[in-house]
């Protein structure tokens, strides 16, 4: 079955453990979770120094929350789910996007990040739930169930937010290329 759909017996068990205090297994079921949810917070944010407090910051309240987790379900939907929020979090706090984008400008060969630069724009002016979804299935090459799972819908309804987000997000970046 499709991984973030299915539960098997090992992280079952890990989980179980988890809710009973065990940090050590907590931290089993974080290590493989890890990675995917850094990509998300740093396709959020683009900071890597950000992204890394928001992944600490939302496993801190997933460990206090654990028991919130639904009996049967994997912990990889619900911890993106935290992620996202505290993405989100973070972005109401901090400086706007356009000073990092200028930022990485000054930091880096115009020839080198203008591509990315230009996304990232693009991206940042997309409304946050537009941009959740485009991380989920392009940083992170998530599949429609899991993204469904991760924020709470079905997997048509990821698709149409993704194929939403994509047609809102192509006359973005037309009008940044012609401005360059």
């Amino acid at each position: 079955m499709i991984r973030g759909m299915s539960l098997d017996r090992a992280e079952a068990d890990l989980i179980r453990a988890a809710r009973g205090g065990d940090g050590t297994a907590f931290a089993d079921l974080l290590r493989n979770e890890y990675p995917v949810a850094f990509r998300l917070a740093y396709g959020m944010l683009h900071d890597i120094d950000e992204a890394e407090d928001a992944v600490q910051d939302a496993a801190f309240k997933a460990w206090r929350k654990l028991g919130n987790l639904r009996d049967g379900s994997t912990l990889r939907p619900w911890l993106l789910g935290i992620v996202a929020n505290q993405c989100r979090t973070v972005r109401r706090s901090r400086r706007s996007s356009a000073a990092i984008a200028e930022r990485l400008e000054q930091e880096a060969p115009a020839a080198d990040i203008a591509a990315a630069v230009d996304l990232r724009q693009a991206l940042a002016r997309l409304d946050y739930d537009q941009r959740l979804v485009l991380v989920l299935r392009y940083y992170l090459d998530m599949s429609f169930e899991e993204i469904a799972g991760t924020i709470g819908v079905t997997p048509k309804a990821a698709r149409n937010r993704v194929e939403r987000a994509i047609h809102r997000l192509r006359p973005i970046v037309r009008v940044q290329e012609g401005l360059t």
